[in-house]
């Protein structure tokens, strides 16, 4: 089972609801509303970079190097006197961006194989689901490092091998959605009365199925994120000086020991970055089984 599958509770047993509970909905907890605080600082960083941090990302003041957390300074300073707060809010705008299109994509990929498994009979399900097993096999990482491999470094073909390494988690959890819309009593009557598959698909399975993808979208968001990064950490995606968590994690790491702000501002921001959306996941989650 992939780590969305656990996230999205793929398998969950069904619960009886408590008496004098039904259609109560879940409060609005101190963690969710930390992390749609946090999540809308990074919406205002990644569309106006300037309004939160003024500065230039790529400017250098080798008289400013190595200069630790102060007013002066947030974050401290690089080996080169690049203000580290000016770019982890500059560098929001990129590492979003390559979480957004990579599961984007992966979404994408996922719902066809996930529609054709769910909808298009035994073998092609056998078919699709072997080859998701064989998918399954290899960690989600190493799929994308291997298409790197293949295709060259680069932040587009990182974005490209994270999209297609998330690709078989969603489409299992669709499939599996798809598979528990299809043997409801309402799309029974709409066979009953003669609607054709195309129809029953469009208009009665993929609108119930599609609600759920908004919250594997917002939970693959923080994965892609933290693999984007890990990949940019390795030299694989965005390279130093870019203003991308990654990078900036990656030229971070060969002054550790003497400055270890440098890493620590940039890897605590992908970390929150990925908490938050999952927080904001599952709140959305909830919500959706209460309506």
């Amino acid at each position: 089972m992939s780590d969305l599958e656990i996230q999205a509770g793929l398998g969950r047993t069904a619960r009886t609801p408590r008496p004098g509970r039904r259609g109560r909905r879940p409060r609005f907890g101190a963690g969710e509303t930390l992390s749609s605080l946090f999540a809308l600082f990074l919406v205002v960083a990644a569309l106006a970079p300037s309004l939160v941090a003024p500065g230039d990302p790529l400017g250098i003041d080798p008289l400013s190097a190595f200069q630790a957390p102060s007013l002066a300074h947030l974050f401290g300073t690089d080996e080169s006197g690049r203000d580290i707060f000016t770019r982890v809010a500059h560098g929001t705008g990129s590492s979003l961006l390559i979480g957004a299109l990579a599961t984007l994509i992966g979404l994408g990929l996922g719902l066809v194989l996930g529609t054709l498994a769910g909808m298009l009979g035994p073998v092609v399900d056998f078919t699709v689901n072997r080859l998701l097993e064989v998918l399954f096999a290899f960690p989600g990482l190493l799929l994308a490092l291997l298409f790197i491999l293949v295709f060259g470094p680069g932040v587009a073909t990182a974005t490209v091998a994270v999209g297609l390494a998330t690709a078989p988690g969603y489409a299992r959890i669709i499939r599996a959605q798809l598979v528990s819309v299809r043997a409801s009593a309402f799309v029974e009557a709409a066979t009953v009365l003669g609607l054709s598959r195309s129809r029953i698909l469009a208009r009665h399975i993929l609108p119930n199925t599609l609600a759920p993808l908004f919250v594997l979208g917002t939970l693959g968001v923080g994965q892609a994120i933290v693999w984007a990064s890990a990949l940019s950490y390795l030299g694989l995606g965005a390279t130093p000086p870019a203003a991308e968590w990654g990078a900036m994690l990656s030229a971070g790491r060969t002054y550790i020991g003497s400055a270890w702000w440098m890493s620590f501002f940039p890897g605590l921001f992908i970390v929150l970055a990925a908490v938050s959306a999952t927080a904001l996941g599952r709140g959305i989650d909830r919500r959706l089984r209460h309506a």
